[in-house]
């Protein structure tokens, strides 16, 4: 059966009763903080290292780390499209569901909030709470404990910010993008002004690449989350219009802190030196300001993990509301608190499930962090059918108003597509590559969306009695 067409469900939730569905109460600013808070986590701090090492020469990394703001821009206009066609925040959730049935928008659903999303949030938490308790360690508890006792408690305290409402957690979210850049830009300043220059190498302008595909594979990355904004899209004041220009500033600020970081690196430590470095910017902080810089650092990367969990929070809990309004069952999941803007019970569980998480992780080490990375191939394919989604959705409703439509289509849609197509291919490499505990790591992958087709037949199961 096809889904609804896209008016009939917009017209949905703006005829809801007060105070029962999303409001536009985001303006350009806070979006832009969202994404912008979400994309540049702790990998900006330990990718640059990576592709300096598969480079080949500062020349290829730049265009390297240029290439990723465009694709990541061809990127956002395809979904700058989805959103201002289709404003819900369910995101991606809601453009799979009009383009492929509810089925596949609950796989992915299922897989988001069970894993993917909860996942993230207790990886950033630890490593929230690594670098805090090395800025200010918990010398009363016992050894190890430290660092889960920072990340279970920033969980606690972030939900609860954010059930007080959204324009609490997005004013949050402002004050620490803020944060996270002035670091970003007093790396820079320490480099140019508080450091020697790394001897200059060689001229390596005509070396190619020791690994292109992988390089870019930790590029893009590092790029990862600008899709975020799907789920805020019928929450921004100001519509199409604010929502073009949110994705594309934030990819534009973006991709410059990322290069600027990267020249801040090779001025101080050279090629050799960033390949090398296990702690980049500690390092460019340490030569600048001695072990006071490498505790401002310590407090950079905790900052920059706070700043993504709070983002990770707002966006993740909308899937588990649009899930909750798909199906009867989940009810509860799509509640949401008009008052304060924000889904209340989806966000709960979302608390509840990442401090599952930080349990299972604190019991069994990188078990479960391999368990959130070894889900990447069911991201990219879902990520991936998102992009085709465009074409699909262009092609069966054709008279739905399109205030944006990307420039140069078919072509934009292609290559972004192409881009998530490649993506899937490098991760299932890599995870076909790995094994945990003596299984092949693919499995986990498989083992997700098979847990998630058992919970769809008997959702669907009760819906038919």
């Amino acid at each position: 059966m096809r889904p609804p067409n896209a008016r009939t469900d917009v017209d949905r939730l703006a005829s809801s009763s007060e105070g029962s569905a999303p409001r536009r109460l985001l303006g350009l600013r806070q979006a832009i903080a969202l994404i912008v808070g979400v994309v540049i986590g702790a990998g900006i701090f330990k990718s640059p290292s990576i592709v300096a090492g598969l480079s080949g020469s500062a020349d290829w990394m730049f265009a390297m780390w240029v290439l990723g703001g465009i694709i990541s821009l061809v990127g956002a206009l395809c979904y700058a499209e989805l959103t201002t066609a289709y404003p819900h925040p369910g995101g991606d959730y809601h453009f799979l569901h009009r383009a492929y049935g509810r089925g596949t928008a609950f796989l992915f659903g299922w897989a988001r909030f069970a894993v993917i999303t909860t996942g993230s949030i207790a990886l950033l938490a630890f490593v929230f709470g690594d670098y805090m308790q090395q800025a200010a360690p918990l010398t009363m508890l016992p050894p190890g404990w430290g660092a889960t006792a920072y990340a279970a408690a920033i969980i606690v305290i972030l939900s609860l910010l954010n059930l007080r409402g959204l324009r609490t957690g997005a004013g949050a979210q402002m004050w620490l993008t803020l944060a996270e850049i002035g670091g970003l830009v007093l790396l820079a300043v320490a480099a140019a002004f508080f450091t020697e220059p790394a001897a200059a190498p060689a001229p390596s302008a005509a070396v190619a690449p020791v690994s292109f595909g992988m390089a870019m594979v930790f590029v893009l990355l590092t790029y990862g989350g600008w899709n975020e904004a799907a789920y805020i899209s019928a929450e921004l004041r100001g519509g199409a219009p604010n929502m073009v220009r949110a994705l594309t500033l934030s990819i534009l600020i973006i991709t410059l802190l990322y290069l600027m970081v990267t020249w801040a690196c090779l001025q101080t430590l050279g090629m050799q030196g960033m390949a090398s470095s296990e702690a980049l910017a500690a390092d460019v902080m340490g030569l600048a300001f001695g072990a006071s810089g490498e505790r401002v650092i310590s407090v950079l990367v905790a900052i920059s993990a706070l700043t993504s969990i709070n983002a990770t929070m707002i966006v993740g809990a909308r899937t588990g509301y649009a899930m909750g309004c798909d199906w009867g069952r989940l009810g509860r999941l799509g509640q949401w608190d008009g008052e304060r803007g924000t889904p209340a019970v989806a966000m709960g569980i979302q608390c509840g499930a990442a401090l599952l998480l930080v349990g299972v992780g604190t019991a069994f080490g990188s078990g479960f962090k391999a368990m959130v990375e070894f889900t990447a191939p069911v991201f990219w394919l879902f990520f991936l059918l998102s992009g085709v989604s465009l074409f699909v959705l262009r092609r069966r409703e054709p008279q739905l108003p399109r205030p944006f439509r990307v420039p140069l289509y078919p072509l934009l849609p292609l290559l972004f597509c192409c881009s998530c197509a490649w993506m899937l291919w490098s991760s299932l490499s890599y995870v076909t590559s790995q094994s945990l505990g003596g299984l092949n790591a693919a499995w986990i992958g498989v083992a997700v969306l098979a847990s998630g087709s058992l919970l769809l037949l008997f959702l669907r199961r009760e819906a038919e009695a």
